[in-house]
Parts: structure tokens; C-alpha cells; sequence
């Protein structure tokens, strides 16, 4: 028997109303990126428009305050101040200058977990080419996810100089515990001061899971805005933690935005977050993430996260009574990231299939996730990632349609 939905119907029908999308796909690729409220997408036109009557500067001038509002909201998000709060073009942009401020020396070594994004995973790898720091891989448990006490003695036993970890991977509904993660990090940074960074990526957990970066202890967290949080493409934002500034980290390549530049070679960073960010951003996807991060909070991010649960457990239980379908995702906890395979399929054809119906997944392959995929013993998986949003009718007609082209294989 289904359970109660977390939302009423007119609650949903509201989100849905406010959501031009909802009318003509279902929509089932968040992890990819969510339908954007009507509400963002105003946002972000508005300003288009404004700076093509007054002038792109001019304009920035003029919605100050409301750009300023960006970090308020996203620190409400993060339970943070403004000033922790760097905006950057992305996830993978908001890792790439955590991680750039890294103090590598050779011999350093990053601890990350075997599930880490795969752009991280070959950030690492380049790292490892050009400064000669050591990857070591946390073991996982049995049961999948990190194993608490491998990462423990690594820590001690390794002091590396990076910890990282994703709270989400991209290829499986796995969600590590990061709050334990975090309580780990937490005692061994009290008795090793300064010998080791935390950099959690949370790209797939914004917007799905609620973050508090007092709980997880983290000195970064990463995210983008347009997954769970439902806001625009090109717009990621970075947590900086107040150690993190007060110990002088900064960005390898730190621009006029960043610092000021005082006497002929010298330059001071700022105090603030924004030294991770650069002078030059498109002020109409700020104002989109914004807006984007109001909406979320307005629905409220442990209801979005129940709602998205209950959706996935259900795909979940009801892919696995499928002919031919494996459902991959494995781990204590999982979250909103649907992964499965189809015995004598091929994965375009089903994702071509379903566009034609107008169902909306995305196909993930083996070089996106090499070890978690070769530990399944898969080359390819199709994700279907529900959000709050959806309908259970949504979700009945997409497996109905996925069984239809599988009986037609």
C-alpha cells in the first residue's frame, strides 16, 4: 500500500502551477535539471531585459540590494553568514577553486571516497600528475558507502592534506553519512590542527536534503543551483568556512573581484567569501538563484526531502518487480537518484522512447562512475530522479511506458 504523500494535492497542484514545464514532459531528470519555477524564470529575464534598456553595469547598479540578497538567502540555506557564501558557474566551477586553494606539496595525499563525482576524480588525478600528491580511496562498507572506520584510521594514520567527499554521488541513489563523516573530521581536526581540508561535495544533495555546515563540519561545500534547487543552468555557489578565510586560503588564479591589488607586487585578498569569486558573472542567473532558493525554502527542504524519498522508494520498489530491469543503487541510505539497467537493451533506445512519450531520463555509462560500475558489473544505467513536483500518476505512467518498450525489445 502507498503511503500518505508529504504534500496535499492542492499543494502539489500549486507547485505545478507555478511550473510551465510540468505541462509538457514529465519530468524525471532533476539530478540532471529541474524544472525551473516560473518565478526564476522571470527572474532572470527581467533582468536581461533591464540591461538591454539601461546597460549591463547600470543595471547591476540598480538591483544592488537584490544581488546583494543572494548570499543571505543561500547562507539561510546552508545555515552560514552572507560572507561565507563565494557565487560561482557551477559545481564543478565552486570545487575546482576550493580545491585550487589547497596548499599541495609532493607526497600530500587526498583521502576521498570510492563514489566521488567523476570530475572530481580526474581533478584529483591531474593533481597527481602535476604536484605529485597520492590518492588513497576510502574502503567502503558491505553494505555500500564510506566505512566509518577505515576513514577514521586513514585520517590519523595518512594526515592527508585533503579529505573529499561527495554527499551524492551522480550515478546511484547512494547518500553517505555525512553528518557521521563530519563528526569524524570534526575530532581528529581538534588533535591535528591544520594538516587537513574538507571539501564536501553536495552538486545532487542542495535542494533534495537539508545542509547545515555546522553539522557537517566541512571547511567547503560545493553546489549547483540547477538540480534539486530548480534554478538556472551556468550558477553554482561555494561555502567557505570562517577557518578556511581566517588561514588565508584562496584561489590558485584570484582575480580583481577577489583581491585588491596594492603596491606594484602585492595584492591583499578580501575577508570575505568573495575572494573565490570573479569580477565578471551574469547578474541575471544571481538574481535566478535567488529566486530559485526562496521557492525552496518557501516548500520547505525536510518536506522536499521526504517527498523525494517516498517517490524514489517507490520507483525503486516497483522497477525491481520488472522484467528484465536490475535496480543498482545500493547503500544504508539512498536518496533520489533512481539507477537500474535493462537485460538486452540499449540505453539510447530507451531514453529515445520514452522522449517520444514525453518522459524525461538520462542515460549514465561506464566512464562516468569506473569503480562503482565495474563493482556492479555494468557498462551503462538509465537514472530516473523524481522531485516533489511529480505525481504518483507521473510516475505509474513512466513505469507502464518503460514496461511497454521493454516487451517491444
Amino acid at each position: 500500500m502507498r503511503t500518505t504523500s508529504i504534500f496535499s494535492p492542492e499543494e502539489i497542484a500549486g507547485f505545478r502551477k507555478d511550473t510551465t514545464g510540468c505541462a509538457n514532459v514529465i519530468h524525471l531528470n532533476n539530478a540532471g535539471a529541474g524544472l525551473m519555477p516560473d518565478v526564476v524564470t522571470r527572474a532572470i529575464q527581467e533582468h536581461i531585459t533591464l540591461e538591454s534598456q539601461i546597460g549591463g553595469y547600470e543595471a547591476a547598479a540598480l538591483r544592488a540590494d537584490a544581488i546583494k540578497g543572494f548570499y543571505t538567502t543561500a547562507g539561510k540555506l546552508f545555515n552560514c553568514n552572507a560572507s561565507n557564501i563565494a557565487f560561482t558557474s557551477s559545481a564543478t566551477d565552486a570545487y575546482t577553486r576550493a580545491l585550487s586553494s589547497i596548499p599541495f606539496q609532493q607526497g600530500d595525499i587526498i583521502l576521498t571516497d570510492n563514489d566521488d563525482f567523476i570530475s572530481n576524480q580526474i581533478q584529483f588525478l591531474s593533481c597527481q600528475k602535476r604536484f605529485g600528491v597520492r590518492i588513497v580511496r576510502i574502503k567502503n562498507a558491505p553494505e555500500g558507502g564510506v566505512d566509518l572506520d577505515d576513514l577514521e584510521r586513514q585520517l590519523v594514520k595518512l594526515q592527508p592534506r585533503l579529505l573529499a567527499i561527495t554527499h551524492i554521488p551522480t550515478n546511484a541513489g547512494l547518500v553517505q553519512p555525512v553528518k557521521k563523516i563530519g563528526d569524524i573530521y570534526g575530532h581528529y581536526e581538534k588533535t591535528h590542527p591544520d594538516k587537513t581540508w574538507y571539501i564536501l561535495d553536495a552538486c545532487q544533495s542542495a535542494g533534495q536534503l537539508p545542509l547545515d555546515v555546522q553539522q557537517l563540519q566541512c571547511d567547503f561545500l560545493s553546489v549547483t543551483a540547477r538540480k534539486f534547487l530548480r534554478g538556472p543552468r551556468g550558477t553554482g555557489f561555494l561555502y567557505i568556512s570562517d577557518k578556511a578565510l581566517q588561514k588565508g586560503l584562496e584561489p590558485l588564479f584570484i582575480d580583481m573581484r577577489g583581491a585588491e591589488w596594492i603596491e606594484k607586487d602585492l595584492y591583499k585578498p578580501r575577508e570575505d567569501a568573495m575572494r573565490y569569486e570573479d569580477w565578471e558573472f551574469a547578474y541575471a542567473l544571481v538574481l535566478g538563484t535567488r529566486a530559485a532558493i526562496k521557492y525552496c525554502l518557501n516548500v520547505g527542504v525536510d518536506r522536499i526531502a521526504r517527498q523525494v524519498k517516498q517517490h524514489a522508494d517507490h520507483l525503486r520498489q516497483d522497477l525491481s518487480r520488472m522484467n528484465k530491469v536490475r535496480v543498482l543503487d545500493r547503500g544504508p541510505e539512498l536518496g533520489g537518484l533512481v539507477t537500474f539497467t535493462v537485460r538486452d537493451a540499449q540505453p539510447q533506445h530507451l531514453v529515445d522512447e520514452l522522449l517520444k512519450r514525453k518522459i524525461n531520463v538520462v542515460p549514465s555509462y561506464r566512464n562516468f562512475a569506473v569503480i562503482d560500475f565495474d563493482e556492479k558489473g555494468v557498462q551503462w544505467a538509465l537514472r530516473a530522479s523524481p522531485h516533489y513536483y511529480n505525481t504518483e500518476e507521473e510516475i505509474r505512467q513512466f513505469l507502464s511506458a518503460l514496461e511497454d518498450i521493454i516487451v517491444g525489445l
